[in-house]
């Protein structure tokens, strides 16, 4: 969280520990701009396309700058996003956050189950574009209420994917493990249904277009909602093809999407055999660091000063 500087990530503005000593130390607070509300909340009212299109477009602007970070954020889902009443969106729970350059196939259970890319569900190798088909599915569930593939386990999860998309193309399918071929091969081939059969006029909030943004069809957020929710990666919509979508572009601003990357983070430490005194001990020692190098007259920055964006006051996170 310190290396990244976005208005739709959350900041960092403190972190502190009464204990002095690393053998007495126990407690950490973190000190975060104060939203309004998570975006689960607000999952059920009628948006418009205009609200819908917004808050898409920050996750999207947020998105983009931790993978020029060269970061993958692996578990975005409404509980992980939080806004403020002026419809302003932040990013947050940065716990499965990993470097797009790690070296591993990573396990399907980093992402929470309904918001898992196909590609995931199937142990295979995957990139930035996990993070595009979550943020589909948070698009679909602001549309509809509901969440759109709420599987049971990670069978029933690929079973409602393929019910609803259709099986996966023959490329896609033979990019992935003999033993997963053989199982796709013994299920019966589903056609999938169409984008209008999926998200079907009614579940918009009745009007045919935003007044102010003409190009807020219900037909542009299918479009953009076929994309992102393509099930082989290899043709999902990239985080750049998505800002210039015309369901997004409209709120297109060159300081929030192109905002430059922080260093990149060094996660060679996560695949560290550490024991937990040690973590305790570089957890200690980030602390301490943080507060000599970010107080201001021996208080936390940002209760003195009001966050960036108009976000409001500092919160407070025991951990």
């Amino acid at each position: 969280m310190r290396l990244v500087d976005h208005p739709n990530i959350i900041k960092l503005l403190y972190a502190y520990t009464p204990q002095k000593t690393l053998e007495t130390f126990r407690d950490v607070y973190i000190f975060t701009e104060l939203m309004d509300s998570s975006l689960r909340n607000v999952i059920g009212m009628r948006l418009d396309h205009e609200r819908i299109s917004f808050l898409v477009y920050q996750m999207l602007c947020g998105i983009k700058y931790l993978h020029a970070a060269g970061i993958i954020h692996r578990d975005l889902k409404p509980s992980n996003i939080v806004v403020c009443k002026n419809c302003s969106l932040k990013i947050l729970d940065f716990g499965l956050a990993r470097s797009v350059q790690t070296s591993f196939t990573m396990t399907q259970y980093v992402v929470t189950r309904h918001y898992r890319a196909p590609e995931i569900i199937l142990n295979m190798e995957y990139d930035t574009k996990v993070d595009i088909w979550s943020i589909g599915c948070i698009m679909a569930e602001l549309i509809t209420g509901s969440v759109l593939f709420p599987g049971t386990d990670h069978v029933d999860q690929w079973m409602r994917i393929v019910q609803t998309l259709g099986t996966p193309r023959a490329a896609f399918i033979e990019r992935t493990t003999p033993g997963t071929r053989r199982y796709i091969d013994n299920q019966p081939a589903q056609p999938g249904k169409p984008f209008e059969a999926i998200f079907p006029d009614d579940v918009f909030d009745g009007t045919a277009a935003s007044a102010n943004h003409p190009q807020l069809t219900n037909d542009a957020a299918r479009d953009f909602l076929r994309r992102m929710l393509a099930f082989d990666p290899m043709e999902r919509i990239s985080v750049d093809e998505a800002l210039l979508h015309p369901y997004i572009h409209v709120w297109y601003y060159d300081e929030d999407v192109n905002r430059p990357a922080p260093t990149p983070y060094d996660h060679s430490i996560d695949a560290q055999n550490l024991t937990v005194d040690q973590w305790k001990a570089l957890l200690f020692e980030e602390i301490q660091d943080i507060q000599r190098t970010m107080s201001l007259d021996g208080e936390p920055p940002g209760l003195m000063t009001a966050p960036s964006r108009g976000t409001g006051e500092a919160r407070s996170d025991e951990s």
